[in-house]
């Protein structure tokens, strides 16, 4: 709870200063004068206004979670994209009015200031509010009678007042849309400082937004994610969804605003045919893995090899899923180096995010083969006896 958000200011920090060092000290200790602004307060409290707003908005479809323990299903608004397309409506018209976009660029550091005590006090409203709720709705995780660490991961699992989710409304709004947001303000101030945005700037933004872009058209995927179906909502997602995403994340075009990097045509399309990869992989495994969750006798996955499992659910042994257990981190990865290689290979730093996500991944990947063998016992052995690697093939 400490280390993160210090590790934030950190990268936040040194992507603006000469050296750049990932690993070396800030160029700085920020004062609370450089932390705290009104401005960023209330631009931080319009954001989350104005994504709250949108999901309350008519959604082009209400889909149905996962059953919960009391047997009972909650219902949530598919409107992510309706929100990213109308927030970019909103912004062409404020930047076609005068709207100096380009100026969040200088208020990094205050808005991640902001938006990490929004997560802190968040999060403890949040754990108040599960001291009340009924022991149907508590997460398996979060209720060990640790304080902290029940604060940390959350006690309640989908925290709601009337219908409005907390935990769905902050996965894929106003973190994922902001990040895009940011890195469009990186690109305008790059363009005012150099006349026109470079190529690995553009290159960046679209790759990211086409990231974004793919995870809210697919926002009913994320209902079957162990976020939603299985974590409480405390800290640990609060402060994931709202600060680390946004200020995190775009660290490649942060620092490609302070420190530009040549790149020619020849190197982008290599580039671009990296992420293309990455992405068919991500995108292909994640929609056969959706696809046989709704209907296993769809004809896309119905001539697919499964294993049967003791609990009547099957374990696709073929295509995507055939090939590692995580084709879609595999493809995350191949994405996040996409990501950085505009940066040049000067400076480590614009690969902290291929870096993190490794981690990352690899310690979810821990996770879910714990618990994978404590939900299917011998089929999950029998499945990882067939497809014995886990995220890169004949590697790891």
């Amino acid at each position: 709870m400490l280390l993160l958000p210090a590790t934030m200011v950190h990268l936040l920090l040194v992507a603006r200063s000469g050296p750049a060092r990932l690993l070396g000290p800030p160029p700085y200790l920020p004062g609370l004068e450089a932390l705290w602004s009104p401005r960023a307060l209330l631009l931080w409290l319009t954001w989350l206004g104005l994504q709250a707003a949108l999901y309350l908005l008519p959604a082009r479809k209400v889909a149905e979670g996962q059953e919960l323990k009391d047997k009972s299903t909650l219902r949530y608004p598919i409107n992510g994209f309706q929100a990213l397309v109308l927030t970019a409506l909103l912004v062409s018209l404020g930047v076609s009015a005068g709207l100096p976009v380009g100026e969040l660029a200088e208020m990094l550091l205050p808005l991640a200031f902001v938006a990490t005590l929004t997560a802190f006090i968040f999060s403890l409203l949040l754990y108040l509010k599960a001291l009340l709720a009924p022991t149907s709705t508590l997460a398996p995780g979060g209720n060990s009678g640790n304080p902290i660490y029940d604060f940390f991961l959350g006690r309640e699992l989908n925290p709601r007042i009337r219908s409005f989710d907390f935990k769905y409304f902050c996965e894929l709004r106003p973190g994922l849309i902001g990040w895009v947001l940011i890195n469009l303000a990186l690109l305008m101030k790059e363009a005012e400082l150099r006349g026109s945005p470079s190529l690995a700037m553009w290159l960046v933004n679209g790759f990211q937004l086409l990231y974004v872009g793919d995870a809210l058209w697919q926002e009913e995927a994320v209902l079957t994610t162990m976020d939603i179906t299985h974590d409480g909502f405390g800290f640990m997602l609060a402060f994931g969804d709202l600060a680390w995403v946004p200020f995190t994340y775009s660290l490649q075009a942060q620092f490609l605003l302070y420190h530009p990097q040549p790149l020619g045509l020849p190197m982008a399309s290599v580039i671009c045919l990296i992420n293309a990869f990455g992405f068919y992989i991500f995108r292909g495994a994640n929609s056969q893995k959706n696809t046989f969750r709704k209907n296993p006798s769809d004809p896309r996955v119905a001539d697919l090899e499964t294993i049967p499992t003791a609990t009547g659910r099957q374990l696709l042994v073929s295509g995507w899923w055939g090939m590692v257990r995580h084709p879609n981190y595999l493809g995350d990865l191949i994405m996040a180096l996409a990501w950085s290689l505009p940066c040049g290979m000067s400076h480590l730093l614009p690969y902290f995010y291929l870096l993190y996500f490794t981690a990352l991944l690899v310690h979810r990947e821990g996770r879910d083969e714990r618990q994978c063998l404590q939900k299917y016992g011998l089929a999950w052995r029998e499945y990882c006896r067939r497809v014995p690697y886990r995220i890169v093939p004949y590697i790891y």
